[in-house]
């Protein structure tokens, strides 16, 4: 049985900690590869607006070009309404279903895990491998407890897409933050500039 971990998320844009994190759980749990999901329309970030699918698609593309064991699913992009956790894994497990799914999560979300759609089920489906987050605790919260659960060995990275947005906007460096090919394709399709949050 093969173990594949999911590591998902808005990626506008993805970063450095995206990678070090997927690298670091990769290792310690001895999976084949991590699977890097974009959300199409994220329910934590409605209301708020987010580069197109097509722009964090090409962003993702471009961070994860030849990483041997790193893959883009694009299933959530394409899907209308928004991507819920449980709806991927239900469908990746009748896909796949002599795979070992591992959830990996920053110690930020995983305090929300309970407060997910149906999160007894997705921890039935997943392991969950938490990544340290500076401020967070990076123990299960009480209401939910994961039947598998993993604190990785990463180093507790303060970086964020916000941060990259934000040091955009006001033409800062981004170097050594976002890959360079990132940082090329960011340019080259003029995201950020704008006023936005």
């Amino acid at each position: 049985m093969r173990r594949i971990g999911l590591l998902g998320g808005t990626f506008d844009p993805p970063h450095q900690a995206h990678l070090a994190a997927a690298e670091a759980a990769r290792r310690d749990l001895d999976l084949s590869e991590v699977w890097f999901v974009p959300a199409g329309s994220p329910p934590h970030k409605r209301g708020r607006r987010i580069s197109k699918p097509s722009a964090r698609l090409a962003l993702l593309r471009a961070a994860l070009r030849g990483a041997r064991h790193f893959r883009v699913r694009a299933d959530e992009l394409r899907r209308r309404g928004p991507s819920y956790t449980v709806d991927t894994l239900e469908r990746l497990t009748r896909a796949h279903p002599r795979v070992e799914w591992w959830l990996v999560v920053g110690a930020d979300m995983l305090a929300d895990l309970p407060r997910w759609r149906r999160p007894e089920r997705v921890t039935e489906l997943a392991g969950v491998a938490v990544v340290p987050r500076p401020g967070y605790p990076s123990r299960p919260p009480r209401r939910l407890v994961p039947r598998r659960f993993h604190v990785v060995d990463a180093p507790p990275l303060d970086l964020s897409s916000t941060d990259v947005r934000a040091r955009v906007r006001r033409g800062a460096s981004i170097g050594y933050l976002v890959p360079a090919a990132v940082e090329r394709a960011i340019r080259r399709l003029g995201l950020y500039r704008g006023a936005r949050p």
